[in-house]
């Protein structure tokens, strides 16, 4: 009986020391907030192409993190090609990651709505979770320098007349 006690209270003391790494894993991970570097990442877009956060062609980089089974980031979708459109001129490049793990709902979402924008599929989210993206649909406006200058958490309207000048206004 002693000896199963003692048992007993070595794993649960190894259970309790487990627990406390999970949380402190928890609390320690990182939310990118504007003013931080943004964290590098390489990606291939749906049209073959390499990009990421150092090679991106423009002077602001427009990550949107999304998926086809959140009812705001398809929201967001017409208004964000429409801005994708309108600010590729002006050097504005957007990126769309999508986190779906469903390839043949991404597949058919694509198909759908021809986005007329760099699009690619993360879906064991490995980037967004790097930039600690944990609600949906969620943007960042970054520099050449690789800082964030601007994040939007929850869906945009990008073709706002406020939201499409507080972005040329970065330029």
């Amino acid at each position: 009986m002693l000896k199963s006690n003692r048992l007993l209270a070595g794993l649960l003391a190894v259970l309790f020391v487990a627990f406390l790494f999970t949380i402190r894993d928890v609390m320690d991970q990182r939310v990118v907030e504007a003013g931080d570097t943004a964290p590098k990442f390489t990606i291939k877009t749906e049209n073959g192409q390499q990009i990421g956060r150092s090679e991106f062609p423009g002077k602001l980089l427009m990550v949107n993190f999304w998926a086809t089974w959140c009812p705001p980031c398809i929201e967001e979708m017409p208004s964000l090609n429409q801005f994708a459109q309108d600010m590729k001129p002006q050097g504005v490049t957007v990126l769309g990651i999508s986190i779906d793990r469903n390839e043949k709902a991404y597949r058919e979402f694509l198909q759908r709505n021809q986005l007329q924008f760099l699009v690619a599929r993360d879906p064991e989210e490995n980037i967004s979770s790097s930039y600690g993206t944990f609600k949906w649909p969620e943007t960042y406006l970054i520099n050449r320098e690789g800082k964030v200058v601007q994040k939007y958490i929850g869906p945009r309207d990008w073709t706002d007349p406020k939201v499409v000048n507080s972005i040329r206004a970065l330029l």
